[in-house]
């Protein structure tokens, strides 16, 4: 019989997932989501969680997005006495301070850094940028995916890269880090962390580009899929085995630096270059959209999963995964990201139903008066399961397709096409390729 009660904070198509998959337990009784829809970083917003945590006290807290970890959500629900799957705040400064995560690599001889620098004021950073040449400014902090800044794609010459710089310094109070300019195939990989134990999941390449061909402004993302070997067409296994070993060493060095142990999802942002593997970033929970692949061909018990996190025993759990392939696609109001259409209703009675190849994951939508309504971020989620990942895509599209209103999706995600130009660019640059690549 079903006794956990449980909770999830967060709104968004990664928060769907979280609580579809444990609703699917045989375990879970019930699944409340927590907080307001936004700002949930804000002092108001963590007292109306724990306010909402005393009230109903759930066995466990799963955190879904990234700004109430970097507040120290964690720490507020456990003085409560309540178990969360997610770091405490000094953990989470992984995703949220750039500066501790590359120092952490480099103080633990952790490979897959840039080269890179931090700066607390403009002292050197003329210098930096002409020997780097190509660069990435990013500020120390959260910037909810927007406040990274790429010469010859954001800023166009040194001039505008040090405006860039005393705005950091003067309007976000933060440290700036500079790291050198990365050419390359990225892809994610997410761990489950119990602090001692990691257990990976199947890797995933997410495309954060609007439109087709890898055009338009960034995105949150647009969707992603999984292969059904848990491997990518473009990556070799050494490679993957190396991402992996990252996660780890990760996971040892924040334990071993702060005596703390990190309780919740590891989820390295990396990238194939032409000199190997690089780390672009770490966040501290699950990803969006990637969390909607891998929940969904997710085997073992997503609650016992969660409960082996809290409790230190993952290494008692054996976490296996669907062999099948995924492929999720977004659809987005017309205009996302910089000027979404919003309030505006959309038309799902031609979406196929939910089915085992097929799974569904509202997001940005507000249901009034039996209609749905677009709310101006990313809409709804789609994600094809099949043997192949053309069958995969072949589902994610046609359901897709299937809204009707001002909106749009990526139609190329996980199509043989855009594969194969994953694979040719890998190639270009000499780097051994998965022989899984090709052939559907």
């Amino acid at each position: 019989m079903p006794t956990l009660r449980l909770a999830v904070i967060g709104k968004d198509g990664r928060t769907t997932a979280i609580e579809k998959a444990l609703r699917a337990s045989p375990k879970v009784a019930d699944v409340t989501g927590f907080g307001p829809g936004k700002d949930l970083s804000s002092e108001a917003a963590k007292q109306e969680i724990v306010a909402q945590a005393k009230k109903t006290k759930p066995d466990f807290v799963v955190i879904g997005p990234e700004e109430p970890l970097a507040a120290g959500i964690v720490d507020r629900l456990q003085d409560e006495g309540i178990p969360c799957v997610g770091p405490v705040q000094e953990l989470a400064k992984l995703e949220s301070s750039k500066a501790f995560t590359r120092n952490l690599l480099t103080e633990y001889g952790i490979p897959g850094n840039p080269e890179f620098q931090v700066f607390d004021n403009m002292e050197g950073i003329r210098e930096y940028l002409r020997r780097l040449g190509g660069y990435v400014i990013k500020p120390d902090g959260l910037t909810g995916g927007k406040g990274v800044k790429i010469s010859d794609a954001h800023l166009f010459s040194i001039d505008q890269a040090l405006a860039y710089c005393r705005e950091i310094f003067s309007e976000r109070n933060e440290k700036v880090v500079i790291e050198e300019k990365l050419e390359g195939e990225e892809f994610s990989l997410m761990s489950f962390c119990d602090g001692t134990h990691v257990s990976d999941m199947v890797v995933v390449q997410d495309h954060k580009r609007l439109a087709d061909g890898d055009t338009g402004p960034n995105t949150g993302g647009m969707g992603s899929y999984t292969c059904e070997d848990h491997g990518l067409p473009f990556l070799h296994s050494s490679e993957l085995k190396l991402a992996h070993q990252i996660n780890r060493d990760v996971a040892k060095a924040i334990l071993d630096k702060t005596k703390k142990k990190y309780k919740g999802i590891l989820y390295g942002g990396f990238m194939l270059t032409p000199r190997g593997l690089r780390l672009l970033e770490y966040n501290a929970r699950f990803g969006d959209p990637e969390t909607l692949n891998v929940l969904s061909i997710l085997k073992t018990d997503f609650a016992t999963v969660c409960q082996a996190i809290i409790n230190e025993e993952l290494n008692r759990v054996k976490i296996a995964f669907e062999p099948l392939a995924t492929v999720c696609k977004y659809v987005v109001p017309d205009g996302y990201p910089d000027a979404p259409k919003k309030d505006v209703p959309i038309d799902l009675s031609n979406v196929p139903p939910e089915s085992a190849k097929l799974r569904i994951y509202r997001a940005a939508l507000d249901k009034r008066h039996g209609k749905e309504y677009l709310t101006g971020s990313r809409a709804i989620a789609f994600v094809g399961i099949g043997k192949t990942l053309h069958e995969a895509e072949s589902i994610a599209e046609e359901a897709a397709s299937a809204v009707k209103g001002p909106v749009v999706h990526r139609r190329d995600i996980g199509t043989q096409e855009l594969i194969d130009r994953r694979i040719a660019h890998v190639k270009s640059f000499s780097q051994p390729v998965n022989s899984h690549a090709a052939a559907r």
